[in-house]
């Protein structure tokens, strides 16, 4: 695939401002997009969009086809007439700078099974032939995702692997009387899933009006209590109890000195090869659906991945086990043909890992921060990178510029002290920085300078936020993914200047 010199905007649609305590897919998000086609910006990349469980991870999520239905616009719901304004006359005091998962997710539900009451009870002909069109054209994932769902709740929540035997190995009986006991839990389910697919495709139809283009998310692993896992759980190293035999995750790295444990199931890649990789192909041809370019999540992975003895608290007695890459990804060029992916190779990158991007064609990633690690081999700064790259400030792992400069030891990392110091006056020196107040800016004009075909900024460095505003600190359980953009807190001054940089640097739109 050929890429145009452009840049773009790292900014998931759940940190998008609005009344309802999570950001959706109304107006707000094309509010969005309008400024991304102001600044001229070609992309914006966001995080994976599947259903986040427990931990509000969007990378353990509870499918690889369904959606988030939190996402849904309430509003958008209210314009066709499945709310009624009443509806929304009593929203929660929900704060506007946090998602506070725990409040939104029963007050959201809320709203989609009113509005599936209110179809269910409807004469809508026209809304109901699409979604038994939806339903039709999405069964091959749809009907397990809405069972696991249903049954999932009616259980208080207990992962599958603890329900009773015939529907935790899913003796065909059990699923049978399941989805007849459940038929309207079920229905309700494949409802919301509708919703979501229906704003989605209508929020990524009016980006393309506007010369942006989706840059989505596919994570290596899925978590371990999801549909994917229960209705493919022998493609998954599992015990006997469908517990995970090892977990995946990384050794001790910059970010943990114990390295990352992050509780997904294995893959069984010698039994996916020989089906000849059918959920994967199914996964990447649905990916690919609903964005216009895909990050490979952890590519390193796919020719080696890190396997921790399950029940381990730390990485550190985990050892790399291969894995079928090179056959994984010949069998989806042939199923699909070129393949719009991003490789994101950071971590422990060995020959195999670049043989592999490249062979592929897919670019590889640089990461700014990165760069100035006393370990680091130069790969991330500027000067050194190649034209087939997507270079960022950050990513949705990192601290922001202005967190990271003002950052002190082993609080996002596992630096030292004098490790710290010396990165930092490293990267003042490199980028040019006179003001340590327009670090970030000078982050940015680096990466957009740089000889990369592709250049994302989060949006926090965009608005030179603090460590406040940070996204994720991996090797943390909770606090994460909750940040939230105020309203009307993108500066005219910031999008007119970062308008001026995508043009000084050739990265505007023909």
């Amino acid at each position: 695939m050929d890429y145009p010199r452009a840049s773009g905007i790292l900014f998931h649609p759940t940190s998008l401002p609005g009344p309802f305590g999570i950001g959706d897919l109304g107006k707000e998000a094309r509010k969005f997009v309008d400024s991304l086609a102001a600044t001229g910006q070609r992309y914006w990349q966001i995080l994976p969009l599947g259903p986040s469980g427990s931990s509000d991870s969007p990378y353990q999520a509870r499918s690889a086809f369904a959606g988030n239905t939190l996402l849904v616009s309430p509003e958008r719901l209210l314009d066709e007439g499945l709310l009624a304004r009443d509806d929304l006359a009593d929203v929660p005091d929900f704060p506007d700078d946090r998602v506070a998962f725990h409040r939104v997710r029963p007050f959201k539900r809320g709203l989609l099974l009113k509005a599936y009451g209110r179809f269910r009870n409807g004469s809508d002909a026209a809304l109901r032939a699409d979604f038994e069109d939806f339903c039709r054209r999405h069964a091959a994932w749809l009907d397990d995702y809405a069972l696991y769902r249903a049954v999932r709740d009616v259980k208080g929540g207990v992962s599958w692997n603890r329900w009773e035997n015939g529907l935790a190995r899913r003796d065909p009986a059990a699923i049978r009387d399941a989805g007849e006991r459940l038929h309207d839990q079920v229905d309700a389910e494949k409802f919301s899933q509708f919703l979501f697919f229906r704003q989605w495709a209508s929020l990524r139809e009016y980006c393309n009006r506007h010369g942006v283009r989706i840059l989505g998310d596919v994570p290596i692993f899925v978590a371990h209590d999801s549909a994917d896992v229960w209705t493919h759980s022998s493609q998954f190293k599992l015990d006997a109890s469908g517990a995970p035999r090892v977990m995946a995750g990384v050794p001790p790295d910059y970010f943990s000195p114990t390295g990352q444990v992050w509780e997904n199931p294995v893959y069984d890649w010698d039994r996916i090869q020989a089906d000849g990789f059918p959920w994967w192909i199914a996964r990447i041809r649905a990916t690919l659906e609903m964005v216009d370019v895909a990050r490979i999540d952890h590519f390193r992975g796919f020719l080696a991945d890190w396997e921790i003895p399950g029940g381990d608290p730390t990485a550190e007695r985990g050892q790399w086990v291969p894995a079928p890459g090179r056959e994984l990804f010949e069998a989806l060029r042939q199923a699909l043909g070129d393949l719009p992916l991003v490789a994101e190779d950071l971590g422990t990158i060995t020959p195999d890992v670049d043989a592999l991007r490249d062979a592929c064609g897919f670019p590889g990633t640089r990461v700014l921060q990165f760069a100035f690690s006393e370990n680091s081999s130069g790969r991330d700064l500027p000067h050194n990178y190649p034209r087939n790259v997507v270079a960022y400030t950050g990513t949705h792992d990192n601290n922001t510029v202005v967190g990271w400069l003002g950052s002190r030891a082993g609080v996002d990392s596992t630096r030292s002290e004098e490790q710290v110091r010396r990165e930092c006056e490293l990267a003042l020196e490199y980028v040019g920085c006179h003001d340590r107040n327009e670090i970030h800016w000078d982050f940015i004009r680096a990466v957009f300078a740089s000889v990369a075909h592709t250049a994302i900024v989060p949006m926090q460095d965009v608005l030179g936020l603090g460590s406040e505003a940070r996204m994720n600190v991996p090797g943390t359980r909770t606090g994460n993914w909750a940040w939230r953009l105020r309203p009307g807190s993108i500066p005219d001054e910031a999008c007119a200047r970062l308008r001026e940089m995508t043009g000084l640097y050739g990265r505007l739109p023909d």
